[in-house]
């Protein structure tokens, strides 16, 4: 499974089926690594490390600006069979790293036998022991880990949100299959599968097999979204309708064979980077990890701060709301009310329930996000319909407290 070439064969305009609405992300509270607000040791290289009882290598790229008292992504690239991670660091990590704007730390793993056979689990562990090193010494946002790999480093991006639900964000496989191991999804993970319909290597029915166990893992609903037929020079992307808030599933079919940066037909560069990008993003942008001083409240109340970012269309919009505990007392469990302007009604949200769907509203949290540290932040957000008034919500209170907006 060679690299081919960036800019092969492939197609015109992009078709993208939404299938109901897109899920906007999960951003839970931030979970500070040990290596925030420390002077790093990791630069930018080749490092070694003892993993499973043997020597093991990763090749490591920094934000060129990075500074340990903010909490960036990390972002694993994995290579294809006979590749390598030095590959991975010549395509830019498959186009993420000009994409990030210096937002995300990039590892890339070197596979044994310039693969992913991941034997015993060994390579599973390996990436565990790396993030185990990085974040002891670099300043990561937890909630903010992802990976992707072509071909064999698909199916380890696969084996990875199998075996590591808890870990890894979001995944990518570009034209992977279940060759690293995987008997079934351990628990949800935002998918976005990525195949030719030509692929001559993995035939499509792998990556389609791979993708339906996170359809079933995050509870989508099934469907078997189209593809572009032979000859068409486009790619189709698919976003599953009816998954667990915050764990979307994409699906972009190409005309094209096994080549893990397809371009469309008169396109001068591929999509995927931007469509990977803007699906790994959609969870939240880094945070600056802080312990600021508690600020007053009621008796047996809740400091807290709200910030919102709304952007509106015709007759809708979507509004995303950030509340910060800026208290001195954990919150296990929070309700934010708020009230919405006049002629919006709510018609899905994520990371969140909401009741009712206008006037005053109250979001409760959901099972993964109820925890709420003191300083630390937790997003989410709904989509609305307006009859002219776009404006943001207000009179924001948790769990009872008014809260400082702005």
């Amino acid at each position: 499974m060679a690299l081919a070439a960036a800019a092969l064969v492939l197609a015109a305009a992009t078709a993208v089926l939404t299938g109901g609405t897109a899920s906007a992300g999960q951003e839970t509270a931030l979970a500070a690594t040990a290596g925030c607000g420390k002077n790093p040791t990791l630069r930018d290289g080749t490092y070694t490390i003892q993993s499973g009882g043997r020597a093991r290598t990763y090749l490591l790229r920094l934000p060129g600006n990075y500074t340990s008292t903010q909490a960036y992504r990390l972002v694993v690239g994995l290579h294809w069979l006979n590749g390598s991670a030095n590959d991975v660091i010549s395509n830019g990590f498959y186009g993420l790293q000009q994409r990030s704007g210096n937002s995300a730390i990039f590892v890339a793993p070197e596979g044994l036998d310039a693969g992913w056979a991941n034997t015993g689990g060994r390579d599973v562990t390996l990436v565990d022991d790396i993030l185990r090193v990085i974040e002891n010494d670099l300043c990561v946002d937890t909630s903010q880990r992802f990976a992707l790999g072509f071909s064999y480093g698909g199916a380890m991006s696969y084996a990875l949100a199998c075996a590591r639900p808890a870990v890894f964000r979001a995944v990518a496989p570009i034209a992977g299959a279940n060759l690293s191991g995987c008997s079934s999804a351990s628990g949800p993970v935002a998918y976005f599968g990525i195949h030719g319909i030509r692929d001559s290597v993995l035939n499509i029915s792998m990556g389609r097999s791979i993708r339906d166990s996170f359809v079933r893992a995050n509870g989508c609903t099934a469907q078997s979204p189209p593809e572009p037929a032979q000859g068409s020079g486009t790619h189709i992307t698919t976003a599953y309708a009816g998954c667990r808030a915050g764990y979307p599933v994409q699906w972009a079919a190409f005309d094209g064979d096994h080549v893990p940066l397809p371009t469309d037909r008169n396109a001068s560069s591929s999509w995927v980077s931007g469509e990977v990008w803007q699906f790994f993003t959609q969870f939240g942008s880094t945070s600056t990890p802080s312990s600021p001083a508690p600020s007053p409240s009621e008796p047996g109340g809740t400091a807290c701060r709200v910030t919102s970012t709304v952007n509106a269309w015709n007759n809708g919009l979507t509004a995303n709301l950030t509340v910060t505990n800026t208290g001195s007392s954990a919150i296990n469990g929070w309700t934010v009310a708020f009230g919405l302007p006049s002629g919006q009604t709510i018609t899905s949200g994520w990371n969140a329930t909401y009741v009712p769907t206008s006037g005053r509203v109250t979001a409760t949290n959901v099972g993964y996000n109820a925890g709420l540290a003191p300083g630390a932040s937790v997003s989410f957000g709904f989509q609305a319909t307006h009859t002219g008034n776009s404006g943001p919500p207000s009179g924001y209170a948790l769990n009872g407290s008014a809260c400082t907006s702005g």
